[in-house]
């Protein structure tokens, strides 16, 4: 197999969960992998594995990939039950879900996920999702689900800081500017719509699935 790059397409907010009829994001994080019909696995631990949240991803993917998804909190028939690593090294692009960003890093060391998701990232799996499928990839970033904004440590494969929903929350803009000032990491913010692409830990571009994101 050819070496491929490691890659991390971080979203400020968008694809399937949050733009309905919208795929320009997804579509791009699907170009990436070169696959005709690519195989995709989704992390919805965030989420507290919703089922909701996971229907709509196999709505989304299964016509046009190779869909599975990992859950963490339950059995799940359709899920990926056995063998968490192997399933998540053979994948072309890993999906993270949006939700609580300190719960599901919490469940990942739980499960001994945070260093497979390293070593697909490393091997060059596609790694993306919004929000708190953005944050973990950084070494740090700010979260405010469900309260104020407050600093957390991620998986730290990008040397940096992140904020998601930049646009579309003041509180949490003017917080990041606050914390990146007292000595947080500098970093990247995006907006709902756009997303960070890195090569690497270089940032390669920023694409958008709407005007002015």
């Amino acid at each position: 197999m050819p070496t491929r790059v490691p890659q991390i397409v971080a979203f400020g907010g968008g694809g399937f969960s949050m733009e309905a009829g919208n795929p320009l994001l997804d579509d791009y994080v699907l170009s990436l992998t070169g696959e005709a019909r690519p195989k995709v696995c989704f992390l919805p631990t965030a989420s507290g594995d919703a089922d909701h949240y996971i229907v709509r991803f196999y709505r989304t993917f299964a016509t046009r990939c190779d869909a599975s998804h990992v859950s963490l909190f339950r059995r799940d028939r359709e899920g990926v039950e056995n063998d968490f690593a192997r399933h998540l090294l053979d994948q072309d692009v890993i999906y993270v879900g949006g939700g609580n960003v300190v719960s599901m890093l919490g469940a990942w060391r739980a499960h001994g996920l945070q260093a497979v998701l390293r070593r697909a990232w490393r091997r060059g799996v596609v790694m993306c999702g919004p929000s708190a499928g953005s944050l973990c990839w950084f070494a740090q970033a700010l979260t405010a689900f469900h309260s104020a904004p407050y600093q957390v440590q991620g998986l730290g494969l990008l040397p940096y800081s992140n904020c998601v929903h930049y646009d579309a929350e003041p509180q949490r803009r003017e917080e990041y500017r606050r914390f990146v000032g007292d000595g947080m990491l500098p970093g990247y913010a995006a907006d709902d719509g756009a997303a960070l692409h890195f090569r690497g830990r270089d940032l390669h571009r920023a694409v958008a699935s709407r005007p002015k994101a």
